[in-house]
């Protein structure tokens, strides 16, 4: 297992970077802890993969270090940096057996071919490929191919790290389940250090203990799936996690509390006194599973309901409050919904964030 380390961290791919905007990652000092499971999370083109790149020494990075249990390793390649790396689309030997593709990683280094037998049939065993051992790959679907290349990442028992570069792209919605299951079970029980980049909220939140969101080469926020959706500490992971994503809303702030087109909502005692004063902006976010309708005779905010959408379980409501601001709500089936000219909004304060310049304020 390895604690990797990230200081003063930061990537350009041009040769004379002259400000920010020419980084591909920005600088971060980041720590993934030993045997922890992350999820690298974040739109296309927002660095995942190049900072898996970077842990994985396929990218030498413009400035700072990459260190594995306290050693730097910023310009050791692959070979020297005892991880494992499955990579979006499988990378395997179709001539090959599934068993040979399994053994190869122990048969490269010289492991003894009974320990490459048994290491072989217990990593199959756990991905579900044991029907499969003495198969060609080249006969193989893409779902069993990936297992086969994701198995080769895990055959070795003094792996420091495995990264996972979106390797459930090629997989059918079903087996996706599947397998983001398996991963868990198998980070649960070989203790590893896995990091894993995808783009799909669904996949980082179901597979982690721990996720990194990723916007623009910067890491927003390092948080657990419960920290990123109560306390998300930027307005894109706000947006990001959630659906629908967290409502926003253009403030200013007045003797403590947020005033919007004209309506003042309270915030968490101590909130207003803490926005800096040269933010250039300042705006409320509320999740809509927080934002609520006014019970009868409780005070709240007028709003116009626009459209309900009943999605089983749940329904989504979509109201304008003020000068068309448009927000949503989400609510339980069985809540009965306002009339249109009788709605009234409720801004828990616990739940009500501020943000100035997109960045939470505490």
């Amino acid at each position: 297992m390895a604690r990797i380390d990230l200081k003063e961290l930061a990537h350009s791919y041009m040769a004379m970077p002259s400000g920010p905007e020419d980084y591909a990652l920005r600088r971060m000092d980041h720590t993934w802890e030993d045997g922890g499971a992350y999820a690298l999370l974040g739109p296309s083109g927002c660095g995942k993969t190049t900072l898996l790149n970077i842990i994985s020494g396929l990218v030498k990075p413009s400035e700072g270090q990459v260190l594995f249990n306290g050693q730097e390793v910023t310009r050791l390649e692959p070979e020297h940096r005892n991880i494992a790396q499955v990579f979006q689309f499988p990378v395997i030997y179709d001539t090959m057996t599934v068993r040979q593709n399994l053994g190869f990683p122990l048969k490269n280094r010289g492991m003894e071919p009974s320990y490459i037998q048994e290491r072989v049939e217990t990593v199959a065993d756990m991905l579900g490929l044991t029907e499969s051992l003495d198969r060609k790959a080249v006969g193989l679907g893409a779902d069993e191919k990936q297992k086969i290349s994701m198995g080769r990442g895990l055959v070795r028992e003094d792996v420091g790290a495995v990264l996972f570069d979106e390797p459930l792209t090629v997989i059918d919605p079903h087996m996706k389940w599947q397998l983001r299951r398996k991963l868990k079970e198998l980070h649960e029980t070989l203790d590893l250090t896995l990091i894993y980049v995808t783009h799909d909220q669904i996949e980082a939140l179901t597979f982690a203990d721990k996720v990194v969101v990723l916007y623009g080469g910067k890491v927003v926020q390092l948080g657990t799936p419960q920290e990123l959706f109560e306390e998300p500490a930027h307005t894109f992971v706000g947006y990001f996690i959630g659906s629908p994503g967290m409502n926003f809303m253009d403030c200013r702030l007045d003797n403590g509390a947020a005033v919007v087109d004209g309506h003042r909502i309270d915030l968490a005692e101590g909130v207003a006194d803490r926005a800096p004063g040269d933010a250039k902006q300042l705006e409320l976010g509320i999740r809509p599973e927080f934002l609520r309708f006014a019970d009868e005779g409780e005070e709240g905010v007028p709003a116009n309901v626009d459209d309900i959408r009943d999605l089983g379980n749940f329904q989504i409501v979509t109201v304008t409050m003020g000068d068309g601001r448009r927000l949503q709500l989400k609510m339980d089936e069985e809540k009965a919904v306002p009339s249109s000219d009788n709605a009234r909004l409720v801004f828990p304060p616990q739940w009500t964030k501020l943000y100035a310049d997109s960045e939470l304020v505490g």
